[in-house]
């Protein structure tokens, strides 16, 4: 499992980009929102619900909390245009 992981921030939110499977190995990839995004093999957490759950589940999972690699933007992220997370059980 890694551990730094790229956060993104515009003028109205945040996400962190996770690799859906690290959410399947933490037993969360079920407890993420519509509120979060995904595109590929990553999901986009949302800052306010989201992101502590996985917070969370990796310092019980590793005794630590993960490494952020912050970039922030002043216009509105393309993460936006992303389709919402859905937990697809037979993925």
């Amino acid at each position: 499992m890694q551990n730094v992981y790229r956060s993104y921030s515009d003028p109205g939110h945040g996400w962190v980009r996770v690799p859906i499977a690290v959410l399947k190995t933490l037993g969360i990839a079920d407890k993420v929102t519509h509120y979060s995004y995904q595109r590929g093999d990553y999901a986009y957490l949302e800052e306010d619900c989201d992101m502590s759950l996985f917070i969370k589940a990796f310092n019980e999972h590793n005794g630590r909390d993960p490494v952020f690699k912050h970039h922030s933007g002043n216009n509105y992220s393309k993460i936006r245009g992303y389709n919402h997370y859905f937990f697809n059980q037979g993925a």
